[in-house]
């Protein structure tokens, strides 16, 4: 058996029996048509509030990261305040940078074989840099040839 369908009247009629030139279904349906409208108004509408949320979450997660390197650098300047505040640090930060020595020390400063005199070794062994009034000096030297 053929499926059938019933027409508005109620009497069971089969597809072939439509008249060649008669109304056909279309499609899209009047409320289809406005209910794709709709939900395109509403995605429009929706976009800019989620796009300005989108980027005002990616500020926020940028600026919580600053925030952060901030309170690091806080943190770090902080802790090299403290270390200010010892005299034992400053003592030996003049001693390496400066090569100070105390009054009642006997200091020597052992010279290497090399020309450029840039080969230092401290009290410990390891090699130091040349202090910086040899820098400076070596500089000026420098300076003065030709080139």
């Amino acid at each position: 058996m053929e499926p059938r369908e019933r027409d508005g009247r109620g009497t069971a009629r089969r597809d072939d029996d439509r008249p060649a030139g008669g109304p056909r279904r279309h499609a899209l349906t009047g409320r289809a048509a406005i209910l794709a409208v709709v939900v395109c108004a509403i995605a429009l509408s929706l976009a800019y509030p989620v796009r300005e949320y989108v980027a005002q979450r990616r500020e926020i997660a940028q600026l919580k990261h600053r925030q952060s390197v901030a309170q690091r650098q806080v943190d770090e300047l902080q802790a090299h305040k403290r270390r200010l505040g010892d005299e034992a640090y400053i003592e030996r930060e003049a001693r390496r940078r400066l090569h100070y020595c105390m009054p009642d020390e006997k200091c020597f400063i052992v010279l290497s074989g090399d020309d450029d005199g840039t080969a230092r070794a401290g009290r410990d062994g390891r090699d130091r840099r040349p202090p910086w009034y040899e820098t400076l000096w070596r500089s000026v030297q420098d300076a003065d040839r030709p080139r």
